[in-house]
Order: C-alpha cells, then structure tokens, then sequence
C-alpha cells in the first residue's frame, strides 16, 4: 500500500488528529495545487485541480495545526464528486 492510499485511509476514517500538512500531501496526491488567496483571505486557502477545474475553498486550522471533522468531510464529499475516491 502506498503513502497516498494509507493517507486517503486515514482520511476516511476523519481522526481528530489530521494534520493541515496531510491535506496538503493528500490532495497533491491528486492533483491540486493550493492557489494563494491573498492577504486579506485570512485563514482561507483554495486548492484546484486543472485536470478536472475541480476547487476546494476551506479555511486553514487555528490556533493548533489538526483540521476540523467538518473540514475533512468537505474534502472527502468534493473528492467522490469527482470520482476521485
């Protein structure tokens, strides 16, 4: 199994722990790339998928570094939208 299939596992299982890095690996894994907002976005960040024109909006985790359950529910709902899951 690889890295990518272990972290798509993991996300699935939506542990209270997933990091705002993980994301980012996981969903390079598929293609996005994360599109800066610009400075008065604050928090949001945008990841997009050329291949797809496919686009994920959700805010970066803060204070602390773990996403939200509701977060990684978005990312999983928007991934099966595009049959990438």
């Amino acid at each position: 199994m690889s890295i990518h299939e272990k972290s798509v596992r993991r996300l699935l299982s939506l542990p209270k722990n997933f990091t705002y890095e993980e994301i980012v690996n996981l969903l390079n894994g598929f293609g996005y790339n994360e599109i800066p907002k610009g400075k008065s976005s604050g928090s949001a960040v945008m990841f997009y998928n050329r291949s797809n024109k496919n686009k994920i909006m959700f805010h970066k985790p803060h204070p602390g570094n773990e996403m939200k359950k509701y977060v990684l529910k978005l990312i999983i709902e928007r991934l099966k939208k595009t049959n990438q899951l």
